[in-house]
């Protein structure tokens, strides 16, 4: 599964987004997705990809995410 596939995934069974309309140039703000959904998406995507996500500042869009995950 790559990340964007994870990030999909996550918001579709939290959220009800649309996995068709997640994009890597999608901002969280365009997905209705706020501080509280950015936590759980965090969480969640710790726990799928055994990773441990950190602090990161910055994170405007969904390819933000994935670059982030990938330097890990």
């Amino acid at each position: 599964m790559t990340t964007i596939d994870a990030i999909r995934a996550i918001l579709a069974e939290n959220l009800d987004i649309a996995p068709e309309s997640v994009t890597e140039e999608s901002t969280f703000d365009s997905l209705n997705i706020d501080s509280l959904d950015m936590v759980q998406l965090i969480c969640d995507l710790e726990d799928m990809l055994d990773i441990d996500f950190g602090e990161p500042e910055g994170l405007l869009n969904v390819g933000d995410v994935i670059a982030h995950i990938e330097s890990l």
